[in-house]
């Protein structure tokens, strides 16, 4: 693992914290700790930052909120929730608001060490399958862009995974199983629809672009991605309104 990885942690109960910073600086990375939202956000917002690790139940402002906020001014970091809200609908929220993992409380550290690598991971592995064209539709996992038609469609970390993941296998019927492991790095939780929220944060950052979100939802399965190509030719063989039959 990477000596030079700094983390964030945004903790405000200090023996959890005090636990978790010692055990990431001996494993060899640097980490930072503030105990409030408003604090933490101010410090990820500077740069220098590798990953968040973030708590919800924060004084003065909600994990939450400062996650919802840091996306808007660093897309690309990652944020790995802290939450002692284990419910479906606690961690769904936690997505929603665009962190890339979760991991409730207690936990053990093995497992909170295992999550931020197979984060860091993703970030810094090369791509399988280098720059990946689908028409207007272009990613870059090297310069980590993404663009349709010449205009950049904002991807988190996780969301730039994903729609890679999808693109590279064009075609294929893939399992929730099989995109957990793929792109999150670890096993698939059905505890919670994680996949589902973020195959609609793609299909909606792409149809705020212009682009028809090609991700299929594959009933019993999981998702597959159709070519942009594919999807525009079905359309054009569809028959307009003027061409149906006319009513017997």
């Amino acid at each position: 693992m990477s000596d030079t990885s700094h983390l964030l942690l945004v903790e405000d109960e200090p023996d959890v914290a005090s636990f978790v910073q010692q055990g990431l600086n001996e494993e060899g990375y640097e980490v930072s700790w503030v105990e409030a939202g408003r604090r933490g956000l101010d410090y990820a917002r500077q740069g220098g930052i590798d990953l968040v690790l973030l708590d919800i139940r924060l004084p003065d402002l909600s994990g939450l909120e400062v996650c919802e906020r840091l996306r808007l001014h660093r897309p690309e970091l990652l944020i790995l929730m802290l939450t002692a809200l284990d419910a479906v609908e606690d961690r769904v929220r936690g997505l929603r608001a665009g962190a890339d993992d979760y991991l409730p409380k207690p936990f053990a550290f093995d497992e909170l060490l295992a999550r931020i690598e197979a984060l860091l991971r993703r970030v810094d592995r090369p791509s399988e399958s280098g720059r990946v064209e689908d028409g207007p539709l272009v990613l870059d996992p090297a310069a980590r862009t993404c663009t349709f038609d010449g205009d950049d469609v904002d991807l988190t970390p996780t969301e730039f995974d994903l729609l890679a993941f999808l693109m590279a296998r064009n075609g294929q019927a893939l399992s929730r199983d099989t995109i957990h492991q793929e792109v999150w790095g670890h096993d698939f939780d059905r505890g919670t629809n994680l996949i589902d929220v973020y195959v609609n944060y793609v299909r909606r950052k792409l149809d705020e672009v212009g682009c028809e979100a090609p991700i299929e939802t594959v009933r019993g399965i999981g998702y597959r991605y159709t070519a942009c190509s594919d999807t525009d030719a079905s359309a054009d063989d569809r028959p307009s309104p003027t061409d149906s039959a006319s009513p017997r």
